[in-house]
């Protein structure tokens, strides 16, 4: 089986789940998302006039319908099946900070099937230094346990990108919320 044909036996399920919590939530798979917006030219009052988006195709896209014609990205999950490789997290690391350069809001992680019983591994922590959140399934198919943690892990993401949103975006507002902390905890389960 490859990483697209796993992501396509789970993904209308888990979409599904994702909907019982919020009506907007839309998950596809292979969507292109920009990691670079490019201006080429400028006009006379010192606007972009000109621009070229460049993007990576993307494992998994959670994303939030805002309206007929407009998204936002909130989360992006890397696939992997059995092992991964110094080289794979390295590179999907990479990918996860050039489409926060482009959308700072977004959360980013990796899911990796058919691990059998062995945990993570030690090279994802190490080199998936801009993973929001790591995740692996024993086989193909999660079982009740591992589904409810990738969609509580999830749901938790979407919250945590669209909180950043506000925060970057609405941080003159004089009815903004008032953060005057932040604690990044590191949570591992079994």
């Amino acid at each position: 089986m490859t990483e697209k044909d796993w992501v396509k036996s789970f993904i209308g399920d888990f979409e599904k789940q994702l909907r019982k919590t919020n009506e907007t939530v839309r998950v596809v798979d292979g969507h292109r998302l920009s990691y670079a917006n490019e201006v080429l030219t400028y006009d006379n009052n010192h606007k972009p006039d000109k621009q070229n988006s460049i993007g990576y195709e993307t494992d998994i896209l959670v994303y939030g319908q805002i309206d007929d014609n407009t998204w936002k990205p909130w989360v992006v999950i890397e696939t992997k099946l059995g092992s991964v490789t110094t080289h794979d997290a390295i590179t999907c690391s990479q990918k996860a900070q050039t489409h926060k350069y482009v959308h700072p809001f977004l959360r980013y992680g990796i899911l990796i099937g058919n691990r059998e019983s062995f945990p993570l591994p030690g090279r994802l922590f190490r080199h998936g230094q801009h993973f929001d959140f790591m995740l692996s399934w024993k086989s193909f198919k999660a079982d009740k346990r591992e589904m409810k943690k990738f969609i509580e892990v999830v749901n938790d993401e979407i919250q945590a990108s669209r909180t950043l949103d506000e925060i970057l975006y609405n941080s003159r507002s004089k009815s903004r919320e008032r953060f005057t902390s932040l604690h990044r905890p590191l949570r591992l389960s079994k």
